[in-house]
């Protein structure tokens, strides 16, 4: 533990570059900054005492050595007051950012039965020596060669408990009030088996293409839990109508499935992620299936830099092929007429009975990112024929406009989408294989005049500082007048109890600060301009 920055280098320098600089009464990623010089050492404790005050009202902090592309991998125990303890296998929880788990299985692909049965035996050990009791969860980090190193001991239920009681079908809840009230363990260390596999995915109020997931507020407008896929468990703490605040994690829900293997719990975790319907606030759906279904992550080989290494440029979203285009063209095209033709009629009868229309094609000019498809819909019975690219596709649905969810049948393969808006100039967001794409979907003589629209300038963000997460600003480094050079802090955000720095973009004087500490400002409020 140490009490200022001067006595943090001086610790760090004895235990050796790189260490982990941590809140010693924390949790959740949360007081936890990664040093590899002196500099950083002194950052990483200004930002990691003020999180652990923050969170835990206790700025003590902890260093230690930090073990370069490791796996985190946690060993759940059980122990009463009777001398009794019981380890019930591990939990896999690389998928990290910002030291905070996103995706948690059980078991692991890396460990085999010896290593298992070493870091069980281990934990035991601990929780023993301390006289332990209740349920509780010894850390490791695991090297590439099975070594593995303790990390921490957390004397509580951890988030992702279920995936434990998928595999093992224990009610860890019922047991440790059972060691609460003074019985003895009801198990035996050969009575605990792994039983099939299991995946939790949390689901954040966050936006995954800043920085892996910044925070997001607002109130949930619509909210549809994916409960009639089988195999899934949802935990969460909030109803659609719930507002998301600053003040609390952004946690909604914790997203379990399990299967009899690995690859059946993975496809229910991928419907069930295309079945969760959140709107209102903005969410890491689209980043958690990307991970889920991502080759690295499908063959096991995962360490805590996953992310990092998978996406150096930051999270961008499904990146699709050339079927998947098509695919999402000819389903846009098709649910754009399907309500052409359903604003023809009323309570299922067409709206003037004598004026019979008999219009069966069209042909459509459909915008999605930087390309602009011309895209032929013909009607077949219930079905819709979509020439895109020269290629014909057959899409079929019942096409419930009114539904959150739409099941499309395309060429045979399913695909469950959501229309997530739409604006009368024709543009369109659709959540497809879980990222949600902007179209513009126009006539063929709609999008030829269109040309002629004035296009609005974006802003020079370079001059400007904005805020990218609702928050409370914690500190203001500058003043106008002063010369700031490229990197250099300007101002601290704390949001959701996590503190983020904000940089200028260039070199240059500061013009006007439109910001002080304890302010709260919103996504986008107008921070710090320079000249």
């Amino acid at each position: 533990m140490n009490q200022d920055a001067d006595e943090a280098v001086r610790i760090a320098r004895e235990i050796g570059y790189p260490v982990m600089i941590k809140a010693s009464a924390g949790g959740g990623g949360k007081g936890m900054r990664i040093a590899w010089d002196d500099e950083e050492t002194r950052e990483g404790f200004r930002f990691s005492s003020q999180e652990a005050a923050s969170s835990f009202g206790d700025d003590r902090l902890l260093i230690e050595k930090f073990i370069d592309n490791p796996r985190h991998i946690e060993i759940q125990i059980l122990a009463d007051k009777h001398g009794n303890a019981l380890w019930l296998n591990e939990r896999e929880c690389s998928i990290q950012r910002r030291n905070q788990k996103v995706v948690e299985e059980a078991p692991s692909t890396f460990l085999d039965p010896e290593t298992r049965r070493a870091m069980g035996e281990q934990a035991v050990a601990l929780a023993k020596a301390v006289k332990y009791s209740s349920a509780g969860t010894v850390e490791f980090l695991v090297d590439s060669s099975k070594n593995f190193y303790f990390l921490e001991m957390n004397t509580r239920l951890q988030v992702e408990h279920p995936v434990t009681e998928c595999i093992t079908g224990l009610d860890l809840v019922q047991e440790m009030i059972r060691v609460a009230k003074g019985y003895p363990l009801r198990h035996k260390q050969a009575d605990i088996p792994i039983n099939g596999w299991a995946v939790e995915c949390r689901v954040y109020a966050e936006d995954p293409y800043k920085s892996f997931g910044l925070p997001s507020i607002g109130k949930l407008s619509q909210y549809q839990e994916p409960l009639h896929v089988p195999s899934v468990r949802v935990d969460s703490g909030i109803q659609q109508g719930s507002d998301i605040s600053i003040y609390y994690d952004p946690m909604i829900s914790k997203l379990i499935t399990y299967g009899s293997n690995r690859a059946e719990a993975l496809k229910r975790m991928e419907e069930a992620l295309d079945n969760y319907v959140i709107r209102g606030v903005a969410h890491n759906i689209s980043l958690l299936r990307e991970v889920i279904i991502h080759p690295r992550f499908v063959q096991g080989d995962i360490s805590t830099k996953f992310l990092p290494e998978v996406y150096p440029d930051g999270f961008k979203g499904h990146k699709l092929t050339d079927l998947e285009r098509r695919e999402l063209l000819a389903t846009a095209a098709s649910l754009y007429v399907a309500e052409q033709l359903r604003s023809q009629r009323f309570l299922g009868t067409l709206r003037i009975p004598i004026a019979k229309s008999k219009r069966r094609s069209w042909e459509l000019s459909v915008r999605l990112g930087d390309g602009i498809y011309p895209v032929a819909v013909s009607k077949d019975g219930s079905s819709f024929s979509v020439e895109v690219d020269g290629m014909k596709l057959n899409v079929t649905s019942e096409w419930n406009l009114a539904s959150p969810l739409l099941s499309v049948t395309i060429d045979g393969t399913q695909r469950t989408i959501q229309r997530i808006s739409r604006n009368a100039s024709g543009e369109t967001s659709i959540q497809f294989l879980g990222t949600v794409y902007k179209l513009q979907i126009l006539t063929k003589v709609a999008a030829e005049l269109s040309k002629y629209m004035p296009e609005k300038a974006e802003e020079d963000t370079s001059s400007i500082l904005r805020s990218p997460m609702p928050g409370t600003v914690v500190a203001v480094s500058v003043k106008p007048g002063d010369t700031v050079s490229e990197g250099q802090e300007i101002c601290v955000i704390e949001a959701m109890k996590m503190q983020n720095s904000m940089i200028a973009a260039k070199t240059g004087k500061v013009k006007a600060v439109h910001c002080k500490a304890g302010d709260t400002v919103g996504e986008g409020d107008l921070l710090v301009e320079l000249e």
